[in-house]
């Protein structure tokens, strides 16, 4: 299992945890474990605070009881999808629940390399990877973790009628994968059981990245979803109604996008949770502050920043911070998806297709004045996709696009959108009346007035943007219509939750159906290959690689970074053994309370 964190997944995950995030999702990064606690009232000028205020690690007061419970508020404003098993899930909301009672294989430390710390360990060898797991690790049920499961997992994802979004450039890099996925063999050559709980996967090509987030570490149960037919797993009761796992806790109880109770399991591989109970339960961001206070919950999944300076002061838990491993982005819809060969397919004719209409548009909006107004300053300015989160390669000399009206202005005279009819807004360089749909999320106070921001200084520089549909979109809405590229959408505002690899073609290569954009070039792809090369074994050619693709990335602006961010966790005070981030050494079925009932706020 990997290391205690409460970030969002994305993701990646999140929202892809991969995503996290997908789109959502989804960071764990270090933080700063000599942080003083007690400064959590930030600095007092201008009501601004910053994230080097606090830590990540929760001060521990007293010594956990035996058992006791525990409630974790899963901050979100829509209800969880409930696709509760890693090899399916696409929302970060789901990644929260499955982190109590699923794991993968491999551990990671602080610098985000695999260790064989986990339930299993590894060796490489040439282009071999062997795993082993351990024998004491079991399903929830009792059968052993095998590695039959784990390549299961492998097979159900590689799939021709696999449904969920975990297939790309991690899995075609398994030799025989690809001739697998096309239907041309019956087997995956390049995957062999060994025994009962050793398995060897042989990659096509060993690359920085293999062992620092692209092999994939989650087994699938065997003897649960093998009579279950591939294109129908991620909606069977195996997934949203009787989930199972190997990891501290046990799926007690389901109320289908509301919550989830879970009890311990005694048999956990790493030893016998201290909690009796955990309950995930959905909590508005409206009413995150009065869950706190009155004990309803003992932490959430993240605590909206712009509810931080009325609260810094909550007297019944400890607020920890970290840099989340996460932006927010504007995108522009630049092409389509074709989903037999598996690439983006861009369209020169997009409304978005001239890159000095989306140049300007970055340059006309003030990201650091809106981090300011909307976040108290725990959002901040963004300039390049690859976030400081990833310190070795975020490019802290490359500016971005500045806030510069003037220049927004500019760019679109050379591009011809010059306003012909002297309404105020530009039409387009044929002279029609061009209109920007823009798609936003709902969900907490600040949805609404930063869609409108945006929206504000992009009629500054003379463009008609206007709400898809006249309105913000709730959350599973957005993001079926983004990744079905509807065609009321041009732009869309969205987040990533970044892995804990740096390799950004999962978000944004040419073969990612997550890169929304349906943007690529041949330099994109070919910068992000060189990213994964065996001379980016060699960190300054890595560097200079990723810094050459983050200035692509501003210049040709098919999306662009708004604000970096950081992630708030306020825990109780009864609370001991809780962290955000990796490499803190914490695990899950460490964590404890001190007392039977959370202390309230006086």
């Amino acid at each position: 299992m990997k290391k205690f964190s409460f970030h969002k997944l994305t993701l990646a995950f999140m929202l892809v945890l991969l995503l996290a995030l997908a789109a959502c999702g989804g960071g764990d990064d270090e933080g700063n474990n000599n942080s003083d606690s007690s400064s959590n009232k930030g600095s007092e000028e201008g009501e601004l605070y910053s994230i080097e205020d606090f830590t990540n690690v929760k001060t521990n007061e007293g010594e956990p009881i035996d058992g006791g419970s525990f409630t974790y508020g899963l901050v979100s404003d829509t209800a969880f999808e409930g696709t509760l098993n890693w090899n399916f899930y696409s929302g970060a909301p789901d990644a929260e629940i499955i982190q109590w009672f699923d794991e993968p294989l491999l551990t990671w430390d602080e610098s985000y390399v695999y260790t064989n710390d986990g339930a299993a360990t590894y060796e490489l060898e040439g282009n071999t990877v062997t795993f082993t797991i351990r024998d004491n690790v079991n399903w929830h049920d009792g059968e052993p973790v095998t590695a039959e499961d784990f390549a299961f997992a492998h097979e159900v994802i590689g799939h021709p009628e696999y449904d969920g979004i975990r297939y790309g450039s991690d899995f075609t890099n398994i030799v025989g994968m690809e001739e697998y996925h096309a239907g041309e063999a019956d087997t995956i050559e390049g995957i062999e059981i060994v025994d009962e709980k050793t398995l060897k996967i042989t990659y096509k090509e060993v690359t920085p990245s293999l062992l620092t987030g692209s092999i994939w570490t989650y087994p699938l149960a065997k003897h649960i979803f093998e009579d279950i037919p591939v294109a129908e797993m991620s909606s069977s009761d195996a997934v949203r109604k009787n989930p199972i796992g190997f990891g501290p806790y046990i799926v007690e109880e389901i109320v289908p996008g509301e919550s989830v109770t879970f009890t311990k399991n005694e048999d956990y591989w790493r030893g016998e949770p201290n909690l009796d109970k955990v309950t995930v339960k959905v909590i508005s961001s409206t009413t995150v502050v009065n869950e706190l206070e009155s004990g309803g919950v003992d932490t959430v999944s993240s605590f909206p920043t712009d509810q931080y300076p009325d609260n810094a002061d909550m007297s019944n838990v400890e607020f920890l911070g970290d840099t989340d491993r996460a932006f927010t982005y504007i995108g522009f819809k630049l092409g389509k998806w074709d989903a037999e060969e598996g690439r983006v397919v861009p369209d020169p004719n997009a409304k978005m297709a001239d890159k000095k209409l989306r140049q300007a548009m970055w340059h006309a909006v003030d990201n650091d004045t809106l981090g300011q107004k909307f976040y108290h300053g725990l959002r901040w300015n963004a300039t390049t996709l690859i976030p400081p989160s990833h310190p070795e390669y975020h490019d802290e000399t490359n500016p971005g696009r500045s806030f510069d009206q003037e220049k927004a202005k500019q760019l679109l005279d050379e591009a011809g959108y010059v306003d012909v009819n002297d309404d105020g807004m530009r039409e387009d360089p044929d002279g029609n009346e061009l209109v920007i749909n823009f798609a936003s999320m709902s969900g907490g106070d600040t949805a609404e007035p930063i869609a409108q921001y945006y929206i504000q200084s992009w009629e500054q520089v003379g463009l008609n943007v206007q709400l898809t549909d006249g309105r913000l979109m709730e959350f599973n809405t957005f993001y079926d219509r983004v990744e079905n590229d509807d065609p009321g959408i041009d732009v869309y505002q969205g987040a990533w939750g970044v892995g804990i690899d740096v390799d950004p073609r999962s978000l944004w290569g040419g073969e990612s159906v997550s890169n929304y954009t349906r943007w690529t070039s041949e330099e994109n792809d070919s910068l992000l290959a060189k990213g994964v090369s065996d001379e980016a074994f060699n960190l300054e050619y890595r560097q200079d690689i990723y810094n050459q693709w983050q200035e692509l990335m501003v210049e040709e602006v098919p999306v662009f970074p708004t604000v970096y961010r950081a992630v708030l966790v306020p825990v109780n005070n009864r609370v001991v053994n809780f962290a955000i981030g990796d490499g803190t050494g914490i695990y899950l079925h460490e964590l404890g309370v001190t007392q039977e009932e959370p202390m309230t706020a006086e």
